[in-house]
């Protein structure tokens, strides 16, 4: 799968994880150049607290268009150290 915004790759990994219809990247397959981090949060009943990334690319910026999990619930421990997109982000293969 390949996460791509602003015409560049974001993230590419063949090991992501499915949850609810979103694909979670391994954080070693995100390329961090990219990643701003965002002082949002918002909580999710089963995964816990979700920390957010501002995107910034070939000088566009989209605001808390990544979120992570950094300690999420049990239920969720297995997508610890992974990110997911959204915001216009293309997430294909």
């Amino acid at each position: 799968m390949k996460a791509k915004w602003n015409n560049e790759v974001i993230a590419e990994s063949d090991e992501t994880i499915v949850v609810e219809r979103n694909h979670y990247f391994p954080a070693n397959s995100v390329k961090k150049e990219f990643l701003e981090d965002s002082s949002n949060h918002t909580t999710c009943g089963w995964k816990g607290l979700a920390s957010y990334y501002t995107l910034r690319v070939n000088g566009k910026e989209n605001a808390d268009a990544a979120w992570y999990y950094p300690n999420p619930k049990p239920e969720a421990d297995n997508i610890k150290n992974y990110v997911a997109f959204w915001k216009g982000v293309d997430v294909s293969e």
